[in-house]
């Protein structure tokens, strides 16, 4: 059995996921090595390589802590709301604000998980989808069906679609910044509606 970490192991931890961030939101994974995270965040190479085993480990454990405070912001204002339609443009709004806001989240999302072709294919199919994405909006999707408010249609399918929305909006708008994310947002959020009641 392993000892628990203590309370500066985690905080050490969360400093190297940090840097890591960091890095490869501005260098791309290729382009950053572990020294160069060790020295960002002023320990040794050996200190980061004890706390993870390896850079494919540590931009792993990035990815998932972003994942993690993703979920969190997008849960958040969705279980605040009072039915299924308001839910669902919830999740929209909140993935689309999310990654306005956090743009060097966005760029380790595809840093980590896309291949270097062109930043087109993924490393691993449906790895896009941690978190089971997807599946929670699918789920919003038969919520409002059973509650009436949502017409009858396939929730996978509609679910995917819907997050092939929001992914093509936001992977414009980082390859042209001058795009209006919040008009962006209102547009999807009615091609949403359109499609969903």
């Amino acid at each position: 059995m392993s000892r628990p970490t203590t309370f500066t192991e985690r905080a050490r931890r969360e400093q190297i996921i940090e840097c890591t961030i960091d890095l490869i939101s501005t260098k791309g994974y290729r382009g950053t090595s572990l020294s160069a995270i060790a020295e960002a965040a002023g320990i040794s190479k050996a200190a980061v390589l004890y706390h993870f085993s390896s850079k494919e480990n540590l931009a792993q454990a990035a990815l998932e802590q972003v994942f993690e405070q993703f979920g969190d912001y997008v849960r958040a204002r969705v279980d605040r709301q009072p039915d299924a339609t308001s839910a669902v443009t919830a999740y929209v709004r909140a993935m689309i604000s999310y990654q306005s806001a956090h743009r060097r989240h966005v760029r380790l999302i595809t840093e980590v998980l896309l291949d270097d072709a062109n930043g087109t294919k993924l490393k691993a199919p449906g790895s896009h989808d941690a978190g089971g994405r997807w599946q929670g909006l699918a789920a919003l999707l038969e919520d409002g069906q059973r509650a009436g408010e949502l017409r009858e249609f396939d929730t996978t399918t509609v679910a995917l679609a819907i997050g092939g929305a929001i992914d093509g909006v936001v992977s414009h708008w980082l390859a042209h910044p001058e795009l209006d994310l919040d008009a962006a947002a209102d547009e999807v959020e009615r091609f949403v509606l359109a499609a969903i009641t």
